[in-house]
């Protein structure tokens, strides 16, 4: 059985808790565009994270929309790891949500 070729995709979340009670979608693409997405993230020093089930469930969502609530435990998951490996951010979610 051969396997069907996945198409990349990525997404960008941006979340701040003094501007949004939610996260929202900041970008997303497929493609030469989901490439380029990864590539921009990664030489601005923003953590990156595989997580196809996720990316699927942000493809159904237009840049700038808030995160489903259907949503919310793959994106907590996301911004456990962004803040585990960014300390800065981490800390300035904590104070958000303090």
């Amino acid at each position: 059985m051969s396997e069907e070729k996945r198409i990349k995709q990525a997404a960008a979340l941006s979340y701040d808790p003094a501007d949004n009670d939610v996260p929202i979608l900041a970008a997303f693409g497929e493609g030469i565009i989901a490439e380029k997405i990864v590539e921009v993230a990664k030489e601005a020093g923003v953590p990156v994270m595989p997580e196809p089930g996720l990316t699927n469930m942000l493809s159904k969502l237009a840049v700038g929309d808030e995160i489903a609530p259907e949503m919310y435990d793959a994106v907590a998951k996301v911004l456990a790891f962004v803040s585990e490996v960014d300390r800065t951010y981490g800390e300035k979610i904590r104070r958000g949500f303090g």
